[in-house]
């Protein structure tokens, strides 16, 4: 049984090209919508569920505690201690993920159809009844400090932790997600209950499934998994005030090679001008080896293994950002050839054949992300998060390709500020001054 499980998890029979992909919208009797997509090839469900708030949810002073109490979930629920809850997990060939970000609390569950009662009861105790016995936090506690420690480590954590500050500065973007290890060592079980009182709420849930159920069955399954939940969490984080000072702020540390992380204000989803600015961040450098950046930068220069850019959605924060490593004594080089191109960019804009490439490989590379239950699940729920519409998947590729010359000229003179560009360098780099 374990060979079937195993195979089902890691491949997928062919599922239709994305822009036939048909979703349902599922309403329970208890108020839960939540997105299906029926395939009954094989006996196997993903569910994924997602909570607004995450990370950004922490109260002052409890910076990690979402991320500790989400780390505990499967730690012991009701009547099982973490052990009991991995065997009966095991038991059942069921797999269960929880994770979080900023934005949000993930959940996910694969599971058998001749088992789906048997798991989605699993996880609602996980979900609405987990024990954080003092035996499973000090363990995950001692898991999280290790990985922060490890993170003080990192050059390239360590200038995504100088950014978040420089940019978000206090608001909750600002602070580590995973917390400090002044914050994780002082908090308390009661805080891991606020925890997770304040983030797994009815108010703001979002759901997908895809596999072997129907509307009728889904609709069960989300009632019998949630309708335990607080009604309402606490209130989500309000919009960030962004700083982008433009310069280079310099963080030293030991190490051969710098990595620097750059960025400037982004642009909403909702926005008219969105997909213009998303063909010209896969031109500018969020494509392949035929993007400018990668060009400049690294084809023709040396300057670096890999270099990418790409538009930051974060729920009350959009940012255009990027990410670069060299060698100490290059750094200063590459950080000026990322500059020129924002420059040459904005003002020149692209090209028709450039525009043509993009299209192509935006369109082409959109299908080849829909070859799991799990990954559909996935984007389904995504789309949710954003508010997106239900017919996004069929109508992305035409979007993509309905962007002209003119939008993308147009949206680079409007977007692009070479001004506000801000670069966090960690390391020792050589001829570079810092302007911060």
């Amino acid at each position: 049984m374990l060979r079937l499980v195993a195979l089902i998890f890691t491949v997928f029979a062919a599922f239709p090209a994305a822009a036939a992909v048909e979703i349902q919208t599922v309403t329970s009797k208890g108020g839960f919508n939540g997105w299906l997509v029926e395939n009954h090839s094989i006996p196997f469900v993903s569910l994924e569920i997602r909570f607004k708030g995450g990370a950004s949810l922490d109260l002052p002073g409890k910076n990690g505690a979402t991320n500790l109490m989400v780390g505990l979930l499967e730690e012991g629920a009701g009547d099982m201690d973490a052990r009991a809850f991995a065997r009966a997990t095991e038991s059942l060939a069921a797999s269960f993920g929880f994770d979080q970000s900023d934005d949000a609390v993930s959940v996910s569950a694969r599971f058998l159809t001749e088992n789906r009662d048997q798991a989605v009861a699993l996880l609602r105790a996980a979900l609405i009844h987990p024990r954080f016995d003092p035996d499973a936090v000090e363990r995950v506690r001692t898991q999280v400090l290790s990985n922060i420690k490890s993170d003080l480590k990192s050059p390239r954590d360590i200038a995504g932790r100088a950014f978040e500050t420089l940019v978000f500065g206090d608001h909750p973007y600002g602070q580590p997600e995973s917390g400090t290890l002044e914050s994780v060592a002082a908090l308390t079980r009661d805080d891991l209950i606020a925890a997770h009182q304040a983030a797994l709420a009815k108010d703001r849930v979002a759901i997908s499934a895809v596999g072997d159920i129907d509307a009728d069955q889904l609709a069960a399954l989300m009632d019998d998994l949630l309708a335990g939940l607080p009604e309402k969490g606490v209130p989500l984080a309000g919009p960030a005030t962004l700083n982008f000072p433009g310069g280079v702020k310099v963080v030293p540390f030991d190490t051969p090679q710098s990595v620097a992380i750059f960025g400037q204000k982004g642009i909403d989803r909702a926005d008219p001008d969105f997909f213009a600015a998303f063909v010209l961040d896969n031109i500018l450098g969020g494509g392949s080896f035929e993007s400018r950046l990668m060009q400049e930068v690294r084809e023709k220069r040396g300057l670096t293994y890999g270099i990418y850019s790409f538009l930051a959605d974060k729920d009350q924060a959009k940012l255009w950002m990027g990410s670069v490593a060299s060698a100490n004594d290059r750094i200063a080089q590459a950080i000026q050839v990322i500059r020129n191109e924002w420059v040459r960019l904005a003002e020149n804009g692209v090209t028709q054949q450039e525009l043509d490439d993009a299209k192509t490989f935006l369109t082409g590379s959109y299908p080849l992300r829909f070859d799991s239950n799990s990954a559909i699940a996935n984007i389904m729920v995504a789309m949710q998060m954003s508010d997106m519409p239900i017919d996004y998947i069929a109508t992305r590729n035409d979007m993509v390709n309905a962007v002209t010359l003119e939008d993308v000229n147009r949206v680079a003179k409007r977007l692009l500020d070479p001004e506000h560009l801000s670069f966090v360098v960690v390391g020792q780099p050589e001829g570079l001054a810092a302007t911060d």
